[in-house]
């Protein structure tokens, strides 16, 4: 059982956790204020949480609430959806509030508890007293109370209260941090989980898998310290942590990730990570591998560089900024690239990777819609809520965001014979941003685009970044067609099936043929079709799952068929004349025709020189 040095004290602002209820779901959490406010203290629970632009409203899970000062009871007066306040308490007593949170959902997000594993993020379950998250916390973190569970470890990389050294690493106990900001960005993983270990530029990086799985460990390091290294090289040494933890839920079926100042929280599949004896690397390994490049680099890009919008964080509202194509799209460029550079991958694995990212932005129509400026911007009412017409209404701020970081870094390098580029603007961020917490205000990015191709180029600069703001505020395709030849690769769109299309995606799982999306002008459209109905029949014979395609095969564009689907409980007929197969699928290839100038161009994009 865990217990505390009696001499130890807690800062101005003390928690404690406890998972206390596993079967139930339940944490049991108190908050204890030295100085509490005379006038009636203030609490309030994050209604979001850094990198996932969504109002979440996690006060909505916290179960009981009480407050008691000097041994008597105070009354909590609740304000609004997410702010209790307490009622005055004398000069000198500390005040306490308990309460219990239910954790029952499993995402990188927010908190989840049962007799398998606990997880949190602080802003699920750190209440924050107001006039107070400037100040210094600590937080005692106990194991279960079930002696079932006596066996958990615990793994964060919140930094250990000195006053209660322990034994092991894993060990339950106190924990301090520097302000809520601090408190509320160290995810914390309990329970049975593997571990293991790499050291990349003085920095202990650690891994911890829970769940069942059969992951070759040394193969994950050895690919991981890969990445890590060539991305502390980028933006060079030291590291701005000193240990990196990555913590990973395996389960059955699932992909995520969020980013923290030192960590990342993590969700993939089992069939995803790598085997003892597996031969190459399998699509799912390469992908979880992007996932764990695309958090790391976030330890530089949006974590310490960060949009003005973001200094401070305002945890109770929505924090508007037109720059997430910055700050999740340069960081979605850089995942797989970083995977080539660092040796992981090679050189058609990642023309492959990014053809699909340049495919997934060309298939949906909502691009010629909406910017990535707006996107960004219109990330919590519109990106984080997709319905099915998301396609034909919005683009996404991490894959078009990706593309414009492409043709930018092929222009600088362009412009500049290879001596500027996208990486020199990464670092001047860093050093500019990142290093002095001064955040980047909407317009800066144009302005130092400017400045860099003006460096390489005398009379470049205010046409490159006209260029940029016109690809971001506008809905215009890139030029990546004529940018890529420039470097020696061709791009070509190419139709992903022979067979006509419907114009439409399936949704899966389902076990009948169900349109989840149906996209703008195609042939399902044009005919009535609408997201939800269940086709049923093709010229009066049964459709079945996984069929439709190989109907269709036997058709000709241009051909009608009778579609017969059921909409809600109503039989409809629908006459759909079909469309040419869809050319979204982009294929890259090196050119080894491409002359002297695109060789050296694409050789220095393709390896970082």
């Amino acid at each position: 059982m865990h217990t505390l040095s009696s001499h130890s004290l807690p800062a101005p602002v003390h928690y404690t956790l406890t998972p206390a209820h596993p079967g139930a779901h339940l944490f049991k959490v108190s908050c204890e204020l030295a100085q509490p406010d005379p006038a009636g203290q203030r609490f309030w629970l994050p209604a979001w949480i850094p990198g996932s632009y969504m109002i979440r409203e996690f006060a909505r899970n916290i179960v009981t609430l009480s407050a008691e000062a000097g041994g008597r009871p105070v009354v909590l007066t609740k304000l609004d959806k997410h702010t209790w306040q307490a009622a005055s308490v004398p000069a000198g007593v500390r005040l306490r509030v308990e309460y219990e949170v239910y954790a029952w959902d499993l995402s990188v997000r927010a908190a989840h508890l049962d007799s398998t594993h606990g997880f949190f993020n602080g802003t699920s379950v750190f209440l924050a007293a107001e006039g107070q998250t400037d100040q210094p916390c600590t937080v005692d973190i106990l194991p279960p109370l079930d002696p079932a569970l006596h066996d958990w470890k615990l793994a964060t990389t919140l930094a250990r209260d000195p006053s209660c050294p322990v034994d092991e690493a894993t060990a339950f106990g106190r924990f301090r941090a520097q302000d809520y900001d601090e408190l509320v960005d160290h995810p914390v993983e309990m329970g049975r989980f593997t571990e293991a270990a790499f050291d990349v530029a003085g920095v202990r990086h650690e891994i911890v898998l829970t769940g069942r799985h059969d992951c070759d460990l040394p193969r994950l390091c050895e690919d991981l310290s890969r990445v890590c290294a060539w991305q502390i090289a980028l933006f060079g040494t030291p590291a701005p942590v000193s240990r990196y933890l990555f913590m990973a839920m395996v389960v059955g079926d699932g992909y995520g990730g969020l980013e923290h100042r030192a960590s990342t929280a993590l969700m993939t599949s089992r069939k995803d990570l790598p085997y003892r004896g597996m031969r190459g690397r399998s699509e799912g390994y390469t992908s979880f591998l992007g996932l764990c490049s695309h958090e790391y680099f976030h330890t530089w890009n949006v974590k310490r560089i960060k949009p003005a919008a973001f200094v401070p964080y305002r945890y109770g509202e929505e924090n508007y900024t037109r720059l997430l194509w910055v700050f999740e799209g340069f960081t979605s460029y850089y995942d797989d690239l970083a995977l080539l550079r660092s040796g992981v991958i090679g050189v058609e694995d990642y023309l492959a990777l990014l053809g699909k990212t340049i495919s997934r932005v060309l298939s949906g129509s909502g691009r010629l819609k909406q910017s990535v400026a707006d996107s960004s911007f219109d990330a919590w009412s519109k990106f984080y809520r997709q319905d099915e017409n998301a396609p034909n209404a919005i683009v996404s701020y991490y894959a078009k965001g990706a593309l414009i970081a492409l043709a930018l870094d092929l222009k600088l390098r362009a412009g500049s014979e290879g001596r500027v580029s996208l990486d020199t603007l990464m670092r001047i961020l860093w050093q500019r941003h990142g290093l002095t917490g001064v955040g980047v205000e909407e317009g800066a990015i144009f302005d130092l685009v400017a400045e860099l191709a003006e460096q390489a180029a005398p009379g470049a600069g205010r046409l490159l970044a006209r260029w940029l703001r016109s690809m971001v505020s506008g809905t215009e395709d890139l030029p990546l067609v004529r940018l890529l030849r420039g470097f020696g690769v061709d791009l070509k769109m190419e139709a992903a099936s022979s067979a006509p299309s419907l114009g439409v995606k399936l949704a899966t799982g389902a076990g009948e043929v169900k349109l989840a999306q149906v996209h703008d002008d195609g042939a399902a459209q044009r005919a009535g079709l609408s997201a939800g109905d269940v086709l049923i029949a093709l010229d009066g014979l049964r459709v079945s799952s996984g069929e439709l395609d190989t109907m269709l095969m036997r058709r000709t564009p241009g051909e009608k068929v009778d579609i017969h689907a059921f909409r809600r409980d109503e039989l409809m007929r629908f006459e759909v004349e079909l469309d040419p197969p869809a050319r979204h699928q982009a294929r890259l290839t090196l050119r080894e025709t491409a002359d002297a100038t695109a060789l050296r161009l694409r050789k220095g994009w393709l390896s970082g020189g």
